[in-house]
């Protein structure tokens, strides 16, 4: 399968030393769960797209520091080429801030919450069964790093993972659009430091329980098994 993976952000200067960047973790764990993959990566935020979009089997959204509904002119043509996806039946993968742009650029809507900053390791329950889903798991933990929810899904979609503090986790759209608000491919030691970097705008209190909810484990593998899985059950039906 070709993969396109849009870029729509870079990981800070100083956490590149040790973390690398987007590309790399992006390749890490999607090589992890199948080798085969070729992936080519396009910086969206610098007006890099396809030259078509057919040019690969479906796409991975990356997250970003920025929001959905800030206005920058890159956010808002990538808004139009995401509805471009949508309409075209490309199957498409957004996470963090693609989770939230495939709601926003649907009509759906995305928020700043009230419960302010998610970060760390969440768990969020599966609401319900789907053949890309390993039907023995209940639940599934995650990286989290965001302040904005999908507080409005968009017509014609499920959602397939919920929690208290993010009730709309998981989500598709039809039946080619799948959106995780949670990184599969931050890793521990990356959100530890993440959170370190963010210490002017993250409230203490939020980081010492992040930095401790990092004792759990990462389901990240299994989310990118069902990634995968997914984008190719919707590319057999596209």
């Amino acid at each position: 399968m070709r993969l396109g993976i849009l870029l729509c952000d870079d990981v800070k200067q100083e956490l590149q030393l040790t973390h690398r960047n987007y590309p790399d973790m992006f390749t890490d764990i999607l090589h992890r769960a199948e080798p085969s993959l070729a992936l080519t990566f396009y910086r969206v935020m610098d007006f890099e797209y396809p030259a078509s979009i057919d040019e690969n089997d479906g796409y991975i959204i990356s997250g970003s520091r920025y929001s959905v509904y800030d206005d920058l002119p890159w956010i808002k043509q990538f808004e139009a080429f995401v509805r471009e996806l949508y309409e075209n039946h490309i199957p498409t993968v957004g996470i963090c801030f693609g989770h939230q742009m495939m709601a926003q650029a649907l009509g759906g809507e995305v928020t700043r919450s009230n419960k302010g900053w998610g970060v760390g390791i969440a768990t969020s329950e599966l609401t319900q069964p789907a053949a890309w889903l390993s039907n023995e798991k209940k639940s599934f933990s995650l990286v989290v790093s965001h302040q904005d929810q999908v507080s409005q899904l968009p017509r014609d979609s499920q959602t397939y993972a919920s929690s208290e503090f993010c009730p709309i986790g998981m989500y598709t759209v039809g039946q080619h659009f799948l959106a995780i608000q949670g990184h599969p491919e931050f890793s521990r030691a990356y959100s530890f430091d993440l959170m370190e970097a963010r210490r002017d705008r993250i409230p203490e209190p939020v980081i010492d329980a992040g930095q401790d909810s990092l004792k759990q484990n990462s389901d990240s593998d299994d989310v990118t098994r069902w990634m995968l899985a997914f984008l190719e059950q919707a590319r057999r039906n596209a």
